[in-house]
């Protein structure tokens, strides 16, 4: 039985383990890192929480008798995909990084880039009186020096303090679609849309719709991609893990 650590937090790592569900010589285990409080569960087994750094994971590998793991985390959690190629090439662990395709303009698109979540709270206050915030709960309190700006932030759960003066909070799930997302973005009067360049279907209706709209999009870039190997979709990936099946049962016939 092949041992699977999936490094959880995204639709493809639900769907990556879902697809393994029934797969033979499979066993998975997939780690959310517990931001949440109440995730969507892929199937197979679930840990919920961090490890400690490249060291912690190491160490885990090796209690757990893992045999592989596929980093499918968040295109922005680039220190627990940093600490897995670390941790994976120490213990001899095949690891493969499941990295969703980033969006690419298209016409009619009005995209402001940033570099990261400091350098869109720098430039937030000049593009518009009343932004959207979709960046999630971290880098939230960057924009807070931002006067004269009434935010909108949506978040997935009710934040625990307003960590924007006057921002109005909207909480709700998604995935939304574009038809909704235009729909939402002309009731709150929202005149920018900041987020962050995650790739991906679930989140891409805010900005089919700002397009639609002709609304300017604060893009922030994404951090340098994991190490390779690297893959683009579920399928991909999962392919990678019947091989490492089909090799055990090669060494095992011998």
């Amino acid at each position: 039985m092949l041992r699977l650590l999936i490094l959880g937090g995204t639709a493809e790592a639900r769907a990556l383990a879902n697809a393994l569900a029934d797969r033979p010589g499979v066993a998975t285990i997939t780690s959310l890192a517990g931001r949440t409080r109440a995730p969507k569960r892929p199937a197979g087994v679930v840990r919920i929480g961090g490890f400690g750094g490249a060291a912690g994971l190491e160490r885990w590998l090796a209690t757990n008798a893992i045999d592989a793991t596929v980093d499918a985390t968040h295109p922005f959690a680039a220190t627990i995909s940093a600490n897995a190629a670390v941790a994976c090439r120490r213990r001899g662990v095949p690891r493969l990084a499941l990295a969703r395709p980033a969006w690419t303009r298209r016409p009619g698109d009005r995209w402001i880039a940033a570099a990261d979540t400091a350098a869109a709270a720098a430039q937030a206050g000049r593009l518009g009186r009343r932004p959207l915030l979709a960046i999630g709960r971290s880098g939230l309190a960057a924009f807070a020096a931002c006067p004269g700006v009434r935010f909108v932030v949506r978040v997935f759960e009710p934040l625990s303090e307003a960590p924007i003066p006057g921002a109005e909070v909207r909480v709700s799930r998604g995935p939304f679609d574009e038809a909704s997302e235009r729909a939402f973005l002309r009731r709150e009067a929202v005149d920018l849309v900041v987020t962050k360049n995650a790739g991906g279907r679930a989140a891409w209706g805010k900005v089919g719709a700002a397009r639609a709209l002709g609304l300017p999009v604060l893009m922030i870039d994404r951090p340098p991609p994991p190490e390779p190997p690297r893959v683009p979709t579920v399928a991909a990936a999962a392919s990678w893990v019947d091989s490492l099946v089909a090799a055990r049962r090669r060494t095992a016939r011998r």
